[in-house]
């Protein structure tokens, strides 16, 4: 995998649509999309959670965030048994939060007991009832605790013995048709390990489900959902990428920095992952956001991910946006545009041409007006949005 496609309808993105920067000029940790707004995570010492408006990319309100370091940023629905979209945070000071911005504060703070641990992840079941966060590695200990955010004050349940390092990534199965796989929970760690385990289960040698060994220090994973299975991605510290069937055994693996393109004067070299989301309009079913130590991203994509074999694509490029390390994308893919956030505290937004269709129809993106572009639909989807930790080309057209 020496070599990168160039999709038919690929395009490079010179100009954004709007950019902003945080207000306290911190690291963009994170993003996610709430109703009308976008929402980044600031990096310490400011800790704030931002709300951006989505037309005009002014901030509209600010969260405290996190008394030390928020580590995670998620948009969930239903908590503790509501209807609604929240964000859902954790942080070093050892909480996990659901915000209500009606209020600008906590709707709901989950806390560890006892001693106080650094959480570094989190996710929220696909009905709202239970409330999952990985903590960080104390002594010889790491834990993955469980909340009925109905009770906030004590977890559930907690389990010690899945990993044995830093739980970097969880995220519930919330696709499922079935009640029963929606109560399956993916971890990954520092340790090495993808995990699978189902978060009702009190007897945690009785909830471990699946366990895959990679070998190496796993910074993100996610599902990749699939018509008839669910599959795993994840990725390491040393850029390298992986894909995993239901049951974690390894389909691919990869160092992603190698496919590059150097053809008809274009050059394109990844420096590091952003992240990955799942895409219903993209062949892969998955979408691999990469950077540049430049500050430049590309949008990846394989015909088959869990083929080391099969061929990867790029399919758009977004240049010139930021000055270093990109640290986060969202794709809002509703309304076609992408969201990215670096380490110069800026926030862009551009024009997304989806995968496959013609360059043509993709509109004048230096030109694109942001509320043509972003208030097509106001409809929140059921979102699985996935934390950026990375650090990344020469784009030359």
């Amino acid at each position: 995998m020496e070599s990168l496609l160039e999709s038919p309808s690929f395009k490079t993105i010179s100009s954004a649509i709007k950019s902003t920067n945080h207000p306290d000029g911190s690291y963009v940790l994170a993003l996610t999309s709430l109703g009308n707004n976008y929402v980044s995570s600031a990096s310490s010492p400011s800790n704030a959670i931002h709300l951006f408006d989505k037309s005009s990319l002014q901030c509209v309100q600010t969260l405290k965030g996190h008394e030390s370091a928020t580590t995670a940023l998620r948009t969930v629905r239903g908590i503790g048994g509501s209807d609604r979209h929240m964000l859902l945070s954790a942080g070093k000071d050892g909480c996990v939060i659901a915000w209500d911005e009606r209020s600008g504060d906590s709707s709901i703070t989950m806390t560890t007991s006892g001693r106080s641990r650094t959480l570094l992840s989190c996710d929220a079941s696909h009905n709202g009832l239970t409330v999952a966060a990985g903590t960080d590695l104390q002594k010889e200990d790491a834990f993955i605790l469980y909340w009925d955010p109905r009770k906030p004050a004590v977890p559930l349940r907690v389990h010690g013995s899945t990993h044995s390092d830093d739980i970097t990534a969880l995220h519930f199965l919330k696709n499922s048709p079935s009640p029963t796989s929606r109560q399956i929970l993916l971890s990954a760690s520092t340790d090495g390990l993808v995990s699978t385990s189902n978060s009702a289960e009190d007897d945690e040698d009785e909830a471990v489900l699946n366990v895959g060994s990679w070998g190496c220090s796993i910074s993100q994973a996610g599902w990749i959902r699939g018509s008839s299975t669910n599959r795993v991605w994840a990725a390491s510290d040393m850029e390298t990428f992986s894909c995993w069937s239901n049951e974690l055994d390894m389909l691919q693996n990869c160092d992603i920095r190698n496919p590059s393109v150097h053809s008809h004067g274009r050059t394109w070299v990844t420096d590091y992952l952003i992240t990955c989301q799942n895409t219903k309009r993209s062949d892969s079913n998955l979408a691999v956001f990469v950077g540049s130590n430049e500050g430049d991203v590309a949008l990846l994509s394989s015909s088959d991910v869990t083929d080391s074999s099969a061929p990867w694509t790029i399919n758009s490029v977004w240049a010139s946006g930021h000055t270093g390390v990109v640290r986060s994308v969202f794709w809002d893919e509703n309304h076609e545009i992408l969201v990215t956030g670096g380490e110069d505290s800026k926030i862009s937004a551009w024009r997304c041409p989806i995968p496959g269709r013609s360059s043509e129809s993709a509109g004048d993106e230096s030109t694109m007006d942001m509320d043509s572009a972003i208030l097509k639909r106001e409809r929140d989807d059921d979102m699985d949005v996935s934390e950026s930790e990375p650090e990344g080309k020469k784009v030359k057209w």
